[in-house]
């Protein structure tokens, strides 16, 4: 049997996480630490959050922290047995162990149990389904720290039921494929063949939940291979990628945004050939106003807009900023250089401030130039000669330019 006692799981004991323990301890009701926290812990790393699984009812805890006047934050978790308690400032989300008794590819039915084993048994991942006791005991069923010492991903069980009971667990196998396997192409070929059969169960998801799936996959690690394989194994159609996406350029700009932070629509803009492609996505997928406006923006400008020959590379993104009217030109800019894998103009073009233009109408007229008409020509033909000076004119120069004019 395998005890944990790292520093990061002894930060977990907060004057808050003690009451709770305490509070269980003297009902005899068993609590363990459960699912991702736990993976999180044994790879050494802090859990973002940490979910608590119980052999308490929800009526069992209700009343247990009802009499110890502990407060009760009321979330929609309680019918799948989810209840959650705050206590010295920190929140605490405990579920009761559980069978899932009927799925339909979406949500599940569930009745609550005593057995661990149960529960783990309908977890996805053999990497998810272990819980850790509050003295540190790993309790482990289907070899989740053997598969995770390897950084192998396996599905519980059998991976074609695992799928069944949700499909969007396709896409959470790649996810952790891409978080945790360390080279790419290390599947199980039954596995694969799981997928594959069961791909068409995505088509009933909602565009919400796969949305928030990929954009993970996207930022994480062999983001070519497993796109390629969503293609291979017939995902793509079902989650509004285009039948026929540019393989290609996908590889390429994989290759060229590594280390440069893209947002997760610049690596998938790569797969799109028109305008199209990101309506389409948008309409299965339902991405944000500026995601959408991002994947339309890199496909209209990726090809013609870039770098200058010669002494100032950065120019042409300079002037696209300039002559912009939009709000945030430039983090869309930025996203362009990092999709065409330009590591030191993306450097240089976050150091520059976006120079102002130091005529107005006010100098124009003090100049004598009276009628709006003029002044509007005029100034058009100075903000030229500004810009063909690289922004560099000042004032004064600028105004004994319009006498020559």
């Amino acid at each position: 049997a395998m005890k944990l006692q790292s520093p990061q799981f002894q930060a977990l004991f907060t004057p808050g996480l003690r009451s709770v323990a305490e509070l269980f301890e003297k009902k005899n009701y068993e609590l363990r630490i459960a699912g991702g926290a736990v993976r999180d812990l044994l790879s050494g790393m802090t859990p973002q959050d940490v979910d608590f699984a119980t052999t308490a009812t929800p009526a069992e805890m209700k009343e247990m922290f009802t009499s110890a006047g502990v407060r009760l934050i009321n979330n929609k978790g309680e019918k799948h047995g989810t209840i959650t308690a705050r206590l010295h400032e920190q929140n605490f989300e405990i579920t009761t162990l559980r069978i899932d008794v009927v799925t339909d590819g979406r949500h599940a039915e569930v009745e609550f149990t005593t057995d661990w084993e149960k529960d783990a048994e309908r977890r996805d991942l053999t990497v998810n389904s272990m819980f850790l006791g509050l003295d540190g005991m790993l309790y482990d069923f289907f070899n989740g720290y053997e598969d995770l010492k390897n950084k192998r991903i396996r599905f519980v069980g059998k991976a074609s039921e695992r799928i069944q009971e949700d499909y969007l667990r396709i896409l959470r196998y790649f996810r952790f494929y891409g978080r945790i396997s360390e080279k790419p192409g290390d599947h199980e070929p039954s596995t694969l063949q799981a997928i594959k059969e069961n791909a068409k169960g995505l088509a009933g998801i909602s565009g919400e939940r796969i949305w928030m799936e990929l954009k993970k996959i996207l930022l994480g690690n062999h983001v070519n291979h497993l796109v390629q394989l969503m293609y291979e194994l017939d995902i793509a159609q079902y989650i509004g990628l285009p039948l026929d996406g540019n393989l290609e350029e996908f590889a390429r700009v994989t290759k060229n945004i590594q280390n440069l932070c893209p947002k997760p629509m610049t690596v998938l803009t790569a797969l799109f050939k028109v305008k199209d492609d990101v309506t389409n996505l948008d309409l299965r997928l339902k991405i944000s106003k500026e995601e959408k406006n991002l994947g339309l923006f890199l496909v209209k400008h990726r090809q013609e807009l870039t770098k200058a020959m010669g002494p100032e590379p950065l120019k042409p993104y300079q002037d696209f900023i300039m002559d912009s009217r939009e709000a945030n030109t430039n983090s869309k800019i930025y996203e362009l250089l990092k999709y065409q894998g330009e590591e030191h103009l993306l450097r240089e073009i976050q150091q520059w401030t976006v120079p102002s233009f130091p005529v107005s109408g006010h100098d124009l007229r003090k100049m004598g130039v009276s009628s709006g008409k003029e002044i509007g020509t005029a100034l058009q033909q100075l903000r030229d000669e500004w810009k063909k000076s690289g922004y560099h004119m000042d004032k004064e120069e600028l105004l004994s330019c319009l006498k020559k004019l």
